[in-house]
């Protein structure tokens, strides 16, 4: 079991309440809380007294020379969040600016051409029967839930039956990556899908049943991300798509979901400032800034509309940092 840190500077008290008062939003807080303890711990190592925090030591603790400036980033992001908590309750903190700028990635994840989606979904539906697998009911579903839903592949197969309501096509993703609940309307075909496959492959069954499970002898349980990952090489290499050390990958059809609804909408003249904190609600986001990332995919890969996203959007595509999932 992992020894659980033990708090040593006047900071620490005040530091457990901030960290609390997060996490009981339903916020999982790991990384602050990772570096408020090496703050605690920076504090307490070099004799730092009393709750005040100054400029100075401020800054000594985000920009370690031996840190990378990724490092320094998620600092300054820390300390000016928790900066302003304590003003707030009436300490003196100071509070650093963001000022680190990172480098834009240059990773591009696939995005499947129509021909490529056609190949890949033909593999899956026509794969070898396997005995004591429910490979072939579940994939076929598995993977067109993906593709329609931009879900991530962990939120995929932590669903229950009883997540998916098929009498209004509405699947709930409960506690996903940032511990928020959310709502996700399925498409009209999609949920068609859903229903024939809920009530023949699931039926009678308690609602506490994985949605897309998997069958190890002879007993139900839930599919591992890296069984899914294997199941998935193998419908790339009957596609005869390509697969290298960057990809394609399972979450790539959350990017090709989020580019393809951004593509449709800025072809249609839609206002990208109304839209976007829909697409940013429906794929879980915890602010735009993961949302604007798609943003700037959709003009890399569309040439054809990056000049009319510039023109008309271009005040919310991040010329610096953007997060990438």
């Amino acid at each position: 079991m992992k020894t659980p840190y033990e708090w040593k500077s006047d900071f620490a008290d005040i530091v457990k309440k901030y960290i609390d008062s997060k996490q009981q939003t339903g916020i999982k807080f790991e990384i602050h809380e990772r570096h408020l303890r090496h703050f605690d711990a920076f504090c307490w190592k070099n004799g730092y007294q009393g709750t005040i925090i100054t400029k100075e030591m401020t800054n000594e603790f985000i920009y370690d020379k031996y840190e990378r400036p990724s490092s320094h980033y998620i600092k300054e992001v820390v300390m000016r969040n928790f900066g302003k908590y304590l003003n707030d309750r009436g300490y003196h903190a100071y509070i650093p600016e963001v000022k680190t700028i990172l480098k834009r990635s240059k990773f591009i994840p696939h995005i499947f051409t129509n021909d490529e989606l056609k190949r890949l979904f033909t593999a899956i539906d026509s794969y070898p029967q396997t005995p004591q697998s429910y490979r072939n009911i579940v994939d076929p579903m598995l993977f067109r839930f993906l593709y329609g839903t931009g879900a991530r592949i962990s939120e995929a197969l932590n669903l229950t039956i009883g997540d998916m309501d098929t009498n209004i096509g509405i699947v709930t993703i409960r506690g996903a990556k940032n511990m928020k609940d959310r709502l996700l309307p399925l498409s009209e075909s999609l949920t068609k899908r859903m229903v024939s496959y809920v009530g023949e492959f699931h039926n009678q069954r308690d609602k506490d049943i994985w949605l897309f499970p998997s069958l190890h002898y002879g007993i139900i349980g839930k599919m591992d991300k890296s069984t899914a990952y294997i199941h998935f090489r193998d419908y790339l290499l009957m596609a005869d798509i390509p697969h290298t050390k960057t990809g394609p990958r399972i979450h790539d059809f959350r990017h090709g979901f989020a580019v393809l609804c951004l593509k449709k909408w800025v072809l249609a003249g839609n206002d990208l400032t109304n839209m976007l904190p829909y697409l940013s609600a429906y794929m879980g986001h915890s602010d735009f800034r993961a949302t604007q990332y798609y943003l700037r995919l959709t003009s890399d890969l569309y040439p054809d509309i990056i000049a009319k996203t510039e023109a008309e959007f271009g005040y919310i595509i991040p010329e610096g940092v953007y997060e990438y999932e």
